[in-house]
């Protein structure tokens, strides 16, 4: 199926259901259709939660997988691998779904438009003949990571880029908290953010619960890492290594001079 086919049969059972559906739920589908489409049809996908309820506007967790579980329930979405809580990712499937007899939605769109064609009938719609822009990465390669807008991003991209920027975020508190500076992150070029963190994704099997333990490590109370790990080329080199010693007791007087010598050496 494609997009559209899925977009048509959740329609189709939307409209014969509709003491069913709610806002929420077409929501949390149409963004895992879109997700689904950027990571190039994939069968399963990897769907993190913290990164649908941002981008759909959703507060309650409960609510956030109360509506995706019935969209499972549903036969819309099937589970592979549930995430334990709300900060890891689940992975999903998207499920072709026939089960909404769409022909009152066809009669009832059909009669509508019937009805408004005299209506319209009159109205001249304005052509806009601009060429679209393509966007071509080598010319983002150069610039400023942080400087760059989401529009500039190719659709099939997005994914690798919201992690890369949660990670260049997440580098850029973490010198902040130790007073150092920070030009040489702010300054980041695309390339060397974005790069690594699609490499890991596509070629070095790493997956999205993954990278968001290590996010979770880098972001905790633990200072060794912190001060090791200040750019996605080294969270390439070292994920491995840091998710394997995530609960192992690390002596503080030796983590705490290994901090400060690889931030001093840094800027």
């Amino acid at each position: 199926m494609n997009g559209y086919e899925f977009s048509r049969a959740w329609f189709d059972f939307s409209f014969n259901t509709t003491h069913k559906v709610k806002p929420v739920h077409i929501a949390i589908y149409f963004f895992a259709i879109e997700r689904c489409n950027r990571l190039g049809w994939k069968e399963e996908f990897g769907f993190p939660t913290d990164l649908a309820m941002e981008a759909l506007r959703i507060s309650n967790y409960k609510t956030y997988i109360s509506a995706l579980q019935e969209l499972v329930d549903w036969g819309f979405i099937k589970w592979i691998q549930k995430s334990r809580n709300q900060y890891n990712a689940n992975v999903i499937a998207l499920v072709k779904n026939t089960k909404a007899p769409p022909k009152a939605l066809d009669k009832a769109v059909s009669n509508q438009c019937t009805k408004q064609v005299q209506s319209i009938a009159s109205i001249d719609k304005q052509i806009n003949l601009k060429p679209l822009k393509l966007i071509n990465l080598k010319t983002l390669d150069k610039k400023e990571f942080l400087k760059i807008n989401t529009s500039e991003i190719p659709g099939n991209l997005l994914g690798f880029y919201h992690w890369a920027l949660k990670f260049q975020e997440l580098f850029l508190k973490n010198l902040k908290n130790k007073g150092v500076p920070t030009k040489k992150i702010e300054r980041a070029s695309f390339r060397d953010c974005f790069g690594p963190i699609r490499l890991m994704l596509e070629k070095d099997g790493v997956s999205e619960e993954q990278l968001q333990l290590a996010y979770e490590l880098l972001n905790g109370s633990d200072e060794f890492w912190k001060g090791i790990i200040l750019d996605t080329k080294k969270l390439r080199e070292k994920i491995g290594q840091l998710i394997a010693q995530a609960k192992k007791p690390v002596k503080l007087k030796t983590m705490d001079l290994m901090v400060q010598h690889k931030i001093q050496k840094y800027d």
